[in-house]
This record gives structure tokens, C-alpha cells and sequence, in this order.
């Protein structure tokens, strides 16, 4: 893979620049990273986790157009050219591809591999074909071709997982090739823990973190193979141990073997979660989880400080900069009040609609086919990522990205790890750029960036 530029650590002009970056999903987590890099002192305010766990563990660049995209990198152009109101439009193929690549280095191939270039084609929970960028290791054997034979292995213990679902609708579905897939399902008993019937795919997860156990599991599975076949189970095949687990399961059944995902919370996206988290504290970070911005002080087009606040407690935060990367109405970051007004409920900012779209139309009668125009609903930023408002910054330091920026069915065209990715390096590196470095450090204002470093 080849190296991406990441920031090096200029000298600044005056004390260190504090960035706050509020959220914790891919895009925050990502814009921290590539803040803290560069030497930024960075404080990160979420209420939650972010909602890469509730994802599958893979990364969407872009999927449908709305037909179907085999080469993600090479469609984003062409998307964002006829989408002008679209997040890729401002977001553009380089810094997307920067963010993956940036991605792919914190995570390591332990977690994601695969590029931007190629979409892969995996089964869903429910029997669906995905086409999706990176992948985790684990399920890279379920890529579906022409003439693939599959044992959808259930667990009669976990709930959420149907594998008699799984196999038929994988069996009678035409693949994107036109070719077709053959699969059969079983199940199996498999306690967890003692006289634990109705487990998480989590509890399943730290179960098999356990050498005796995934051995007594692989060795049931073994028995239910056929020759030739690929083995599909659902996504839990180790936590915090998954690659050693991973690697005895298959040595053990002696097939090829990957995990499907389940519905969320989802294993893999659990591992992807707390592998970045753990990266942006161990960059020290400070990182500030169930906490909320409650409020916020500004002057002369310029944002201040947020006001954070938990239980019984409230605290000012004065930044040069803010990343606002809290997602959109899934989080509560945008809502709709009692009016039906759509409203961003973090700081306030101005949020664009659709194009032709008034309030009153957000939400239509057509359920089925067209998306709904309320999920296009965001703020609109300019090409740094700054949040502007009929094409004027709201604030001179405040900047969007991920699934608050406005214009983009993400679910519907999987693009949404796209966007994040993308926005979350071109905010970072427009942050900071706009912050004074010593001239000697040979770094230009307009770019912190080093020609190319590799991560240590």
C-alpha cells in the first residue's frame, strides 16, 4: 500500500492550537488522529460510543449510483460531477482516497483490508449482496463469484441470526457477474456460557477468545462440512483475540471460513470501534465520553468555547478551532422540533434543505422506491469543510464533517464511511493550515503536510 502524507509536527507560532472535535464516529475519531499527528492539542466531546459499532465492520465508498458500482474511486468523480449538491462534490477522489489509506494505516490488516479501487460483493444478514471497499480479514472468503458453495452455519443459542434465510435468498439471488451461488443452511448448539440460551453475538465474541472453547466449537462445525464447500457463521468468531480465534476456527474445520454480519451491535464493527478509540488515547487525546455540548459562546463570526456537560457537572472549553463530526439525525445531532423544523442540536448551525424542497415535504407518502428528502438534511460546507451558510462561513473556525454535512443518501448509495473518511482529512488538514506556524519549520500555511511519512 503506498504511504499516505499524514501531518508532521510543525513549530507554532504561539502555543499550541487546541482543537475541539465533537463526536466519535469514524469521522471524529479519524479527524483526532490526523490532528494530534500534525501536534494539535485536541479534545474530543461525545455522548457516546459513535456508531462504528453499530456498522459491519467494513468501509462503503460508494455502492449504488443508483446502479450498481464494481470501481468506487473511479465513480465518485463521475457521481460527484453530476451531483453538485452532494458532499463529494466538496469532498473530492483525493482526500477520500487519503482518509481510506489514512484508515487502513491506524487499523492495520488485522482489521481491514482490501483498497478503494474494488468493491467486493458479500452476503448480508439477511441474505442480501453488499458491495462494499475494505473488508475485515474474516470475511473476505465470502466474496460471492459464479459456482461459490456455501453452509450458512446458524447457532440455535444466538438470537438475530437466521441462517435458512440467509442460504435461500443467497440461493435464488443472480450475482452482479450473472452467475449464481449454491447454499444450504444447519444449525448447531453451541452454549456461550452454561445454560445461556438467548446470547449476544457479544457474549458469543468472548466466549471463543477462549482456546477451549473455539476448539470444541470449530470441531462441532467441522462435522456439518461437506467437501468443496465455504463455510458462512455469523460474526463472532473472537473479540479481543479474533485473529488467533479466526486462525484455529479455520485450521480446526479445514475450509474456508468467513463471518456474515449480524444486526447491530456487530461484532466487527465492536473490534473497529475500539481499536481507533484506543489509538486516539493512546495519542493522547483527551477524550471526554457521555458528555454533551450544551451550549456555546461566539463573537464577531468567531466560535469561542462549547460548554460540555454530564451529570452534575459543566465545563467551558475555549478552542482555536471546532470539528463538528456528531453525525446527523440517528445521533440527535439534527432533529426536527414540533413544527417540523429541522434544527442542528449541538451548536446551532444554519441546516440546508434538498434543493426544491421546503419543510413541509421532507417526509412524503412515497415510501417505497425514492428516498425520503429528510435524510438528505445536513449543514453545507465549502471545499475546506468550513460550515457555511449561502456560501458565507457561519464562523470563521468551525468545520463539518461526516454524516452531519447535508446532501447525501448514504444508506441508499453506501458512501457514508466514504464521506466520513473523506471529510473528516480534509477538515483536519484545512484546520490546520489555518493555523501560524514558525516560518523555519519549512512547512507552508496552506499545507501542513509532509511529502509522504509512513505511520510509526
Amino acid at each position: 500500500m503506498t504511504a499516505t502524507a499524514i501531518p508532521t509536527t510543525p513549530t507554532w507560532a504561539g502555543a499550541t492550537p487546541h482543537v475541539v472535535v465533537i463526536g466519535a464516529g469514524i469521522a471524529g475519531l479519524i479527524a483526532s488522529l490526523r490532528l494530534r499527528a500534525a501536534g494539535a492539542r485536541v479534545t474530543q466531546i461525545t455522548k457516546g460510543l459513535g456508531g462504528i459499532q453499530l456498522g459491519q465492520g467494513s468501509i462503503d465508498i460508494l455502492g449504488y449510483t443508483p446502479d450498481r458500482v464494481s470501481a468506487p474511486l473511479e465513480a465518485v468523480a463521475a457521481f460527484a460531477a453530476a451531483h453538485p449538491a452532494h458532499p463529494y462534490s466538496r469532498i473530492g477522489v483525493d482526500a477520500v482516497r487519503t482518509g481510506v489509506e489514512y484508515l487502513q494505516q491506524v487499523a492495520g490488516p488485522d482489521l481491514l483490508v482490501g483498497d478503494a479501487e474494488h468493491n467486493v460483493n458479500l452476503p448480508t444478514a439477511v441474505g442480501a449482496i453488499r458491495p462494499t471497499a475494505l473488508v475485515p480479514p474474516t470475511m473476505v472468503a465470502g466474496e460471492l463469484h459464479d459456482g461459490l458453495k456455501l453452509v450458512i452455519v446458524g447457532i440455535a443459542q444466538l438470537k438475530d441470526f437466521h441462517p435458512m434465510l440467509v442460504a435461500q435468498n443467497l440461493s435464488r439471488t443472480t450475482l452482479p457477474d450473472g452467475g449464481h451461488v449454491t447454499a444450504r443452511a444447519v444449525m448447531t448448539d453451541f452454549e456461550p456460557r452454561p445454560n445461556e440460551f438467548d446470547a449476544t453475538g457479544l457474549n458469543f465474541a468472548r466466549a471463543l477468545d477462549d482456546p477451549k472453547t473455539r476448539r470444541t466449537f470449530a470441531e462441532g462445525i467441522k462435522a456439518l462440512v461437506n467437501e468443496g464447500e465455504t463455510v458462512g457463521l455469523p460474526a463472532v468468531l473472537g473479540g479481543e483475540d479474533h485473529k488467533a480465534a479466526f486462525a484455529e476456527i479455520c485450521q480446526i474445520i479445514g475450509a474456508p471460513v468467513f463471518e456474515i454480519p449480524s444486526l447491530p451491535p456487530c461484532v466487527p464493527g465492536m473490534r473497529l470501534n475500539e481499536a481507533l478509540v484506543k489509538a486516539v488515547k493512546d495519542a493522547r487525546v483527551e477524550f471526554i465520553l457521555g458528555t454533551k455540548v450544551t451550549g456555546f459562546t461566539a463573537a464577531d463570526g468567531h466560535l469561542v468555547s462549547v460548554t460540555a456537560s454530564t451529570a452534575g457537572h459543566k465545563r467551558e472549553i475555549a478552542a482555536d478551532a471546532f470539528l463538528l463530526a456528531a453525525g446527523g439525525f440517528e445521533s440527535g445531532a439534527l432533529k426536527l422540533d414540533s413544527h417540523g423544523h429541522p434544527l442542528d442540536t449541538v451548536l446551532g448551525l444554519p441546516v440546508k434543505l434538498p434543493d426544491g424542497v421546503d419543510e413541509e415535504h421532507l417526509v412524503t407518502d412515497k415510501y417505497w422506491g425514492v428516498a425520503q428528502p429528510l435524510f438528505k438534511v445536513g449543514v453545507d460546507v465549502d471545499e475546506s469543510m468550513k460550515v457555511v451558510d449561502g456560501g458565507s462561513p457561519v464562523y470563521d473556525n468551525v468545520y463539518a464533517a461526516g454524516g452531519v454535512i447535508a446532501g447525501a443518501t448514504r444508506w441508499q448509495e453506501k458512501s457514508g464511511e466514504g464521506i466520513a473518511l473523506g471529510s473528516a482529512v480534509k477538515a483536519a488538514d484545512a484546520i490546520l493550515a489555518s493555523l501560524p506556524v514558525v516560518a523555519a519549520t519549512g512547512l507552508a500555511a496552506s499545507s501542513p503536510l509532509a511529502a509522504s511519512a509512513e505511520r510509526n
